[in-house]
This record gives C-alpha cells, sequence and structure tokens, in this order.
C-alpha cells in the first residue's frame, strides 16, 4: 500500500471484514469488498473472479471500475492468463507492466483502460481455489510484502463468507424442498381419505392444480390444508 501507516492497513481490514461479516446479498458484499479494496490499496481497478468448478472457469463477479468494456461479462479457462495461472498455482503473481508480459492475455483491454501494474491472489477455502482477485494501477508500481499482506488476508477472508453464503443458500433450498415435501405429503393424505382415491391421483391432482394455477405445489398443498382445517373446525 502506497505509504500506508499500519494504522490504515488495520483500519481497512476492519472496514472490509465489517462488509464481509454483514448481512448484505452476496452481489452487494462483493461490489462492497472491492470498492474498499481498491480504496485502500489505491488500485485503478479492483476485479473480483469467481471460478466455476463445472466449466472449470472464472467469470467476473465484481469491479468498482465504471468502464463498460471492463465490466464487461468476461471469463478465463483455469491455467489460461494471469486470473487462470493464479488460480491454477494458487498462489499470488505480481506483475510490474502488463503490456510487457507474455502471460497477461488482455492486452487491448489494458491499453484502452491505461492498465500497468498488477496484482493477483487466489480466493482460498481449505486449500481449495474458489477465486482470484486482481488490483491494478495506471502508474508503474512495485506491490510489496504488505500489499500482498493485505489482500491475500481480504481474499481469505471473502472466500470464506462466499463459501458461508453459498452453503447457507443450499442449506436453505434444502429446507424449502423438505417443508415442500411434507406439505405435499399432508395434503396427499387428507385427499386420499376424503375423496378415498389413491396416492398417485392425489399427487396429480395437486400437481394439475399447481399448474393450471400457475402457483407452487407448497402454495397449493397449504390451501388445501387450511380448507380441511377450517372445515373441521366448524363441524366440531
Amino acid at each position: 500500500m502506497k505509504e500506508n501507516s499500519s494504522k490504515s492497513y488495520i483500519d481497512a481490514l476492519s472496514k472490509i471484514s465489517n462488509a464481509i461479516t454483514s448481512d448484505l446479498y452476496l452481489e452487494d458484499m462483493l461490489k462492497l469488498i472491492v470498492t474498499l479494496t481498491a480504496n485502500v490499496m489505491q488500485a485503478t481497478i479492483c476485479s473480483l473472479w469467481l471460478l466455476d468448478e463445472k466449466t472449470q472457469s472464472l467469470k467476473i463477479k465484481a469491479t468498482q471500475a465504471m468502464s463498460s468494456e471492463y465490466v464487461k461479462a468476461r471469463e478465463i479457462k483455469i491455467g489460461e492468463g494471469i486470473v487462470g495461472l493464479v488460480a491454477s498455482s494458487k498462489k499470488p503473481t505480481i506483475i510490474v507492466d502488463v503490456l510487457e508480459d507474455k502471460r497477461y492475455k488482455e492486452k487491448m483491454l489494458a491499453k484502452k483502460e491505461h492498465l500497468v501494474s498488477m496484482v493477483s491472489v487466489p480466493m482460498m477455502v481449505k486449500n481449495r481455489v474458489i477465486g482470484v482477485i486482481n488490483c491494478y494501477t495506471t502508474q508503474v508500481y512495485k506491490f510489496d510484502k504488505n500489499d500482498l499482506k493485505l489482500l491475500s488476508t481480504v481474499s481469505n477472508q471473502a472466500a470464506v463468507a462466499i463459501e458461508n453464503t453459498e452453503l447457507l443458500v443450499k442449506t436453505k433450498v434444502v429446507q424449502e424442498e423438505l417443508e415442500t415435501r411434507k406439505k405435499v405429503e399432508k395434503a396427499k393424505g387428507l385427499l386420499m381419505r376424503e375423496n378415498k382415491i389413491s396416492e398417485d391421483d392425489a399427487y396429480k391432482l395437486i400437481r394439475r392444480s399447481s399448474m393450471s394455477k400457475r402457483k407452487p405445489m407448497k402454495e397449493i398443498a397449504d390451501a388445501l390444508i387450511l380448507s380441511f382445517e377450517i372445515r373441521d373446525e366448524k363441524r366440531r
């Protein structure tokens, strides 16, 4: 960090940690991370790439850059370019001039955005790469150990936060699926008892109603259960 004191270093980490542990949606959290990181690193551009394990490619997910050319959807295969190499090697890379480095693939974009020096670090969770964070300057700058230390700390904290967010989403989806299954099972049982029909026929009734009304099966099941409960309550 260019002439930053240890206090500003700690303050920067504190702000970034607060952003990472906040209740923001993932997209907003990533945007805040790159903005804060760019500010403290005094970088012209900070970008965050996440790994798509299915395609084994990295896609740009957040940047504070305003250029439409830079923010457009792009992806890089593992092992390709600096981003891909950092992801495959799991090691940070510093480049003094991207236009002079053969490994750097986006030279036309770098010229257009006046990008010169670059630092790229992997985002790690338990020795597994989930993405890469890059910082660029528009003048020659030799990123030092403090820069690497800060960016590596940020990237690892962000990686854990992203992993936890994705796990929460997956858990929520599983919970919702289980809840739907329970409701549908209960509604099926009520229909079977009321109409003396088979389990398969009861399920088909719920599914048909879901399709015709264009509502989730859980909503149909909830409505059926409620209607039976109201009727039974009136009969008492």
